[in-house]
């Protein structure tokens, strides 16, 4: 075995999302050959790859099938989070992927959301932010436990710059942060958008692959601001399966499809999907419906990225200050996980302009 029919075999092995071989992408990096014993380093799009051993598996069939039957073969996997940002990248420079989390309607588990699926790329490596948009009822102060907890101050380049505080490796700020709890944000837009441009602007951000920006619900003066101001890669849209919260998930899909907020749809997860005991964990109980994000999901042509259960353990982390993702709740961590990893690869697709249909037959619910 030599580099050069290495090469020739690895050229035979897809990568699965993005349709074209490690090598053409660049994938193959830190070939070691020794005898019979070869080693090297597969670069993926997104650290929360979920396909990771059916890669594995491609390579060495290939490299076995050139000839080399005996190759004791050695893979191993980094990540280089890819971005695709077309603006000069005079705001927010060093962050790769800024992506929006929205929903039609509040009471859908929107920042519980946003907060988990945060952590959950963090888990896998990734440098994360999460930025509480939603200035009327900012959640992440309590749900990261870091109420009463206030930012500090740093010169940057002879600027005052907000520092977001930081907690379980993630980056966070909100409006929280700033003001005493208790005090209600009696705010007209212009104050609102102005707030929000200051989240974007004058806070020390630094490098990250990922900002997760948890908007409020609706569709209004916050999703404008925001869309206008920052080169958003894409978004996430969450609902529960309830008509109700169909119609105004719909809304939400409506308004960015609109020419001036155009962004590209991530995909769409389904909050509590299903209910589930502690005594019948195989057991579903579908209190809200059956599946009604995914039939959204499949009517506009966009994917689905998963289904979170409705499990008391979630709701006592957020409260609790402790999201589900840092607890043994083994159930709710493989959902957010599964969610997370799709929404990852669906991101990465977007970068490198995978159109929608084909990102919707690959990624699963």
């Amino acid at each position: 075995m030599t580099v050069e029919k290495l090469l020739e075999a690895l050229s035979k092995v897809q990568e699965p999302d993005l349709g074209k071989d490690l090598v053409t992408l660049n994938m193959v990096k830190d070939i070691v050959i020794d005898g019979n014993r070869v080693s090297f380093t597969v670069m993926l799009t997104t650290p929360a790859c979920p396909l990771k051993d059916r890669i594995k598996n491609d390579c060495i069939r290939a490299i076995h099938s050139e000839g080399a039957q005996d190759a004791l073969v050695q893979i191993n996997f980094s990540s280089n989070i890819n971005a695709n940002r077309k603006d000069p990248a005079s705001v927010l420079p060093n962050v790769k992927n800024i992506i929006a989390v929205v929903s039609g309607k509040g009471g859908v588990g929107k920042s519980t959301v946003a907060a988990n699926f945060a952590l959950s790329l963090a888990s896998d490596g990734a440098k994360v932010g999460l930025m509480d948009a939603d200035i009327y009822g900012p959640s992440v102060p309590i749900m990261f436990g870091v109420r009463g907890e206030r930012p500090m101050m740093k010169n940057v380049n002879g600027k005052g710059m907000i520092l977001p505080l930081e907690k379980y490796g993630i980056r966070l700020m909100s409006i929280g942060l700033l003001i005493n709890e208790k005090d209600a944000v009696v705010w007209r837009g212009p104050m609102v958008s102005s707030a929000i441009k200051q989240f974007v602007s004058e806070v020390f951000w630094d490098e990250l692959d990922y900002l997760v920006v948890d908007m409020p619900p609706g569709t209004g003066d916050i999703h404008l601001t925001l869309m206008q101001s920052v080169p958003v890669t894409g978004v996430i849209v969450v609902s529960t399966p309830q008509d109700v919260a169909l119609a105004d998930a719909k809304k939400a899909i409506a308004m960015f499809a609109q020419a001036q907020l155009k962004a590209p749809i991530i995909g769409i997860v389904e909050n509590m999907s299903y209910f589930v005991t502690e005594e019948s964990p195989g057991r579903k109980y579908y209190i809200f419906g059956k599946e009604g994000g995914k039939r959204l999901a499949e009517e506009y042509d966009i994917p689905f990225l998963g289904q979170i259960p409705l499990i008391q353990q979630i709701r006592e982390g957020g409260d609790e200050g402790i999201p589900v993702m840092l607890g043994d709740d083994a159930p709710s961590r493989k959902a957010f996980s599964e969610f997370a990893g799709n929404a990852a690869r669906s991101i990465a697709m977007i970068n490198a302009n995978i159109p929608t249909q084909r990102r919707a037959e690959i990624v699963v619910g």
